[in-house]
């Protein structure tokens, strides 16, 4: 089957004029529905893919005879996950197995939940080659909570993953369920647990499990030795670092281990002794100081004499929300803290308090703006902006995907040097139509797209770009176009 980015690549200039208008918010229902119909696949890729549907487009996606052409609603990241959720039972076991997977994150879009239902019915009657690991990134919270107490044993069994937020009264119950694969799979979570099975099964070469058994389970006094005194090195003794079950002479040893890793990794430890915390916050690698100026045992006015210094060249991205939010006194105190990495943490967190969210918002450090516009879901549209414009990172562009960026006075910086901040001006409907058509021509591919779609572009413009082979796409998913441009237009082309 080919790929979308193969079909596109192989795609004439009537079938992308063709895909431009499959993504025009001009198109009428009933056009689309023929472009569904009697398109091209490359289209229909397109139109399944890359926007939202109406309903009753999405109707006819959910019988279209093409099961390629479900296959990409299926994944879309675009799509309503309700109107998805209706391939359930779809025929075709590639698209329920496209389903269950989900989208993956395309651009600065990220996949949304499916509803709770549709995912109990997957797991309930899906086999396992069906039930990709996508299928996690489509779980809400309120299901991952109520997972290991779910009637049905299929969904208790996926539940059990939740092992470690589940209390000990919980755990018990999993490991005595009448169903044998939830009891099975309570018993490998609770054998994760005895440091000595754990030992009897750790691999005694380097690879994958090995890092995750050191990093995360309880490990014995023996394993711990054998690592201390294996010629491996510092990588797995700073493995082991952070490792719960570590002895308090083994954190006491390696808080003055030569390698600069290893302490970083033992700073962050909350059972750092006095000794120990005196020693790294004088380190002389400045990453050591920064690991343990965020300790909880430090005051405010110790944490501010430890001499560190806190980077910028970090991805301040969107992150998932918590399984349980964080104490609320914790956030708040986190929040007002002076160090920066600490009101980052805060800055993260979806249910700050207006107070927080303003004080915050006015934070100082750049990082602790942008955390907060990324995340928070009632970021003001001012700092949604100059995040973006000070911002420069990676998933910078989520920025533009949070509902209350502005549009109203982007056409300020159509002339600015960043070509990123250009395209900006695409977005305000006041930009000049002259100032759009020259941006058309910019030297950046990225910025003449977006004027491409502008609906100021004037009209003898617009109809050149419906001959141009880079922007032809664009330009036909102007909305300036209008219903009958785009009725003439469909109907002088042979859609096949």
């Amino acid at each position: 089957m080919p790929t979308p980015d193969e079909l596109w690549k192989s795609a004439d200039l009537t079938t992308r004029r063709l895909a431009g208008l499959a993504l025009n918010p001009a198109t009428p229902p009933d056009i689309l529905l023929r472009l569904l119909l009697d398109g091209p696949l490359a289209v229909r890729t397109v139109l399944c893919g890359d926007r939202a549907l109406p309903e009753v487009v999405a109707d006819a996606v959910i019988t279209h005879p093409d099961h390629l052409t479900r296959r990409f609603f299926a994944g879309s990241v675009h799509a309503d996950p309700a109107q998805r959720a209706r391939l359930v039972d779809d025929p075709d076991w590639t698209v329920r197995a496209w389903l269950a997977n989900g989208p993956l994150p395309t651009g600065p879009h990220r996949p949304r939940p499916l509803p709770d239902t549709t995912v109990v019915r997957m797991i309930s009657t899906y086999d396992n080659e069906q039930l990709g690991g996508g299928i996690y990134r489509q779980f809400s919270n309120e299901l991952r909570r109520a997972m290991p107490t779910h009637p049905d044993p299929k969904v208790r069994a996926w539940g059990v993953g939740m092992w470690t937020w589940l209390s000990a009264e919980r755990r018990a119950a999993l490991l005595a369920d009448p169903d044998d694969e939830v009891r099975g799979r309570a018993e490998r979570h609770r054998q994760d647990e005895d440091p000595a099975w754990v030992e009897s099964n750790l691999p005694d070469r380097p690879c994958h499990a090995r890092t995750y058994v050191l990093v995360n389970l309880p490990l014995t006094r023996s394993v711990v030795d054998s690592v201390l005194t294996a010629p491996a090195g510092p990588q797995e003794r700073s493995m082991i670092a952070g490792n719960a079950s570590l002895p308090s002479d083994v954190v006491v040893l390696l808080a003055s281990d030569p390698d600069p890793e290893v302490r970083e990794e033992i700073a962050r430890r909350d059972d750092l002794g006095p000794d120990e915390l005196r020693a790294l916050a004088v380190d002389p690698e400045p990453k050591v100081r920064l690991a343990v100026s965020v300790h909880p045992a430090w005051s405010e006015e110790e944490r501010a004499g430890i001499d560190y210094a806190v980077p910028l060249d970090r991805t301040f991205g969107p992150h998932f929300e918590r399984l349980y939010p964080r104490d609320p006194e914790a956030v708040r105190r986190d929040a007002l803290s002076g160090h920066p990495l600490l009101r980052r943490r805060a800055a993260t967190e979806r249910g700050l308090p207006p107070d927080l969210v303003a004080l915050l918002g006015a934070d100082d450090d750049l990082g602790v703006r942008v955390l907060l516009a990324q995340n928070h879901p009632d970021a003001p549209p001012d700092l949604l902006l100059r995040s973006f414009l000070e911002y420069t990172g990676l998933e910078r562009e989520h920025l533009l995907t949070r509902p209350a960026f502005p549009t109203d006075g982007l056409a300020e910086y159509a002339d600015h040097a960043d070509p990123a901040v250009r395209a900006l001006a695409a977005r305000d409907p006041e930009t000049p139509s002259e100032v759009v058509d020259r941006l058309t021509r910019d030297p950046d591919a990225g910025v003449r797209a977006a004027f491409a779609r502008h609906p100021r572009l004037p009209p003898a413009r617009l109809a050149e770009l419906l001959d141009d082979e880079e922007l032809v796409r664009d330009a036909a998913a102007n909305p300036a176009l209008g219903v009958d441009a785009v009725r003439r237009l469909v109907a002088a082309m042979p859609v096949s």
